[in-house]
């Protein structure tokens, strides 16, 4: 499912990222890499905070969608 489905505070383990090639390098900068750990902090206003590797991080719902858990 996408990532925006996720439910807030569960902890979701990151199964495939997609998009084109340069969304996919900078969400890796990110964190968001296969077999990483991310967790929903909340969704508002068409933006989603989420926690990935110690760091909280905002991201569109746009990006958030291309992030499957």
């Amino acid at each position: 499912m996408p990532l925006t489905m996720a439910n807030t505070g569960e902890k979701n383990a990151i199964k495939k990222i997609g998009g084109k090639e340069e969304v996919r390098k900078f969400l890796e900068s990110l964190g968001f890499v296969v077999g990483g750990i991310v967790t929903v902090i909340t969704k508002n206003n068409g933006n989603v905070i989420v926690n990935v590797k110690d760091s909280r991080i905002a991201i569109s719902n746009e990006i958030a969608n291309k992030i499957i858990v």
